[in-house]
């Protein structure tokens, strides 16, 4: 039987990674006059998908709390904090010091009564669950992909998914931050609280992130089940499948008519995985058959819908860690908004009549989530229960004729959009969507009125 995330995976042709060639300069030695130095070269720095880039003065990774207090402190010009890269908006480019938190990565504190643990702020989210699960803990719930830091998470509300739960930041308990004189201050519910609500989202406007305390549950294993259906049958139940699974997401193929459902919940059963096809088949045909009948929606519909109709399901058991994430080895540009839950049908509906009207070439899969309220200034789900639809496009396909035809639709029904994923936004019409904008705002400028944090995005959106 086909297995989902390989299925996904096998959807595009693998790219290419980007080759970095450092110059090299050689020291002359000798009586005669050394010629003038040849200009230092700078090393692009590029997220993931490759759509932003930059040529950064300098790179720093700071070891310490200290290293990382004096770093920003000194550092002239504008200061960006980089995790993984996974953003596909450009909150990381500048041409002033880039600072990586990647040395900044263990386990610092834990509390066994609480179910609290603190990290260092560049911990990937991948790397928490086996010291977590020493301690009897695990995330209570985390987004399908691990390979973010946790600063970078918090920072853009990266989410999961669960009719009862919220984003990585609603989880949050305190939190240690270095301002732009490179003190540090310690942020909670009790400390510093308008500080704590804003730096649970902060897009790393506010300050550079060194510890994250993070609230937790008691380790658990998950039951997965992946199931393919025609997407009506989906939509026509989705209520009942998000309010009666812990974690519930579906995807939907396009020209297909068909989705698949992936359910997670909590299980006492024994850890256990379904028998699995190579990665290639099936994969490859789905992509073949769409190379050659995009001329024919109706016969690329009839042909992917009747392979997809005889996939088995897919049943994991795991530990929670183990069974939440998917590998990403095709790279793509991703544009997600959070719109009301309400909005889930009628505004996915709109988008696949405008895919599979418009643009033929598209075959990334559309991934639909529910995630929970809550109360921090810059989260998409503040005060409002949401559904989280994202639209991809292959990373070496333009993705701005697809991106710039679906928005309108998320605008309409009110979306807000992910902070890591692409958008037009402007920080006007941002300001429409979040009661405590000004407020950020001051609070951001007080921190660091000379604006050391804000690169021209940044710079943009809060001006």
């Amino acid at each position: 039987m086909a297995k989902r995330r390989d299925f996904l995976t096998a959807l595009a042709a693998t790219g290419a990674g980007l080759a970095l060639k450092p110059s090299i300069s050689l020291a002359l030695e000798g009586t005669a006059p050394a010629p003038a130095p040849k200009k230092r070269r700078r090393i692009p720095w590029r997220n993931w998908s490759g759509s932003q880039q930059c040529f950064p003065t300098a790179r720093k990774a700071p070891g310490t709390v200290a290293e990382l207090q004096q770093l920003v402190a000194e550092a002239p010009g504008i200061v960006r904090p980089v995790g993984a890269g996974h953003s596909f908006m450009p909150l990381v480019p500048t041409d002033g010091t880039i600072v990586s938190l990647s040395r900044l990565n263990s386990l610092v504190a834990h509390d066994g009564e609480r179910m609290e643990a603190t990290f260092g702020a560049g911990v990937r989210l991948g790397d928490m669950g086996a010291p977590l699960a020493e301690l009897g803990q695990a995330l209570i719930n985390m987004p399908d992909i691990d390979e973010q830091s946790l600063a970078g998470a918090i920072g853009t509300a990266t989410h999961g998914t669960g009719a009862q739960l919220g984003c990585m930041s609603s989880y949050v308990s305190a939190l240690q931050l270095v301002t732009a004189s490179g003190d540090l201050l310690d942020c909670s519910a009790e400390q510093n609280p308008e500080i704590f609500k804003a730096a649970q989202v902060n897009l790393g406007a506010l300050g550079v992130l060194s510890q994250i305390t993070m609230r937790n549950m008691p380790t658990h294993r998950l039951k997965g089940e992946t199931e393919w259906l025609p997407i009506e049958d989906i939509l026509a139940n989705v209520d009942s499948l998000a309010n009666n699974n812990r974690n519930f997401e579906f995807y939907y193929i396009p020209f297909t008519g068909m989705g698949f459902t992936d359910l997670h919940n909590i299980t006492e059963e024994a850890p256990s995985r379904t028998a699995e096809m190579d990665q290639n088949d099936g994969a490859e045909t789905l992509k073949t058959v769409r190379d050659w009948l995009s001329w024919s929606p109706k016969l690329r519909e009839l042909v992917l819908s009747s392979y997809l109709s005889g996939v088995e399901k897919e049943v994991v058991v795991a530990n929670s860690w183990e069974n939440y994430a998917s590998e990403r080895n095709v790279r793509f540009n991703e544009m997600e908004y959070h719109l009301p839950r309400e909005a889930l049908v009628p505004a996915l509906k709109e988008i696949r009549q405008l895919l599979e009207k418009d643009f033929p070439e598209v075959f990334f899969p559309i991934e639909v989530r529910v995630v929970q309220a809550d109360d921090i200034w810059l989260s998409p789900f503040y005060r409002r229960d949401s559904c989280s639809i994202a639209v991809h496009r292959f990373f070496k396909e333009d993705f701005k004729p697809y991106f710039a035809a679906i928005e309108p639709i998320f605008k309409k029904y009110n979306g807000r959009p992910h902070w890591g994923k692409m958008n037009t936004l402007s920080g006007a019409e941002l300001a429409k969507h979040y009661e405590h904008w000004q407020d950020f705002k001051a609070l951001r400028q007080q921190l660091d009125p000379a604006g050391k944090f804000l690169n021209p995005y940044l710079q943009k959106i809060f001006a």
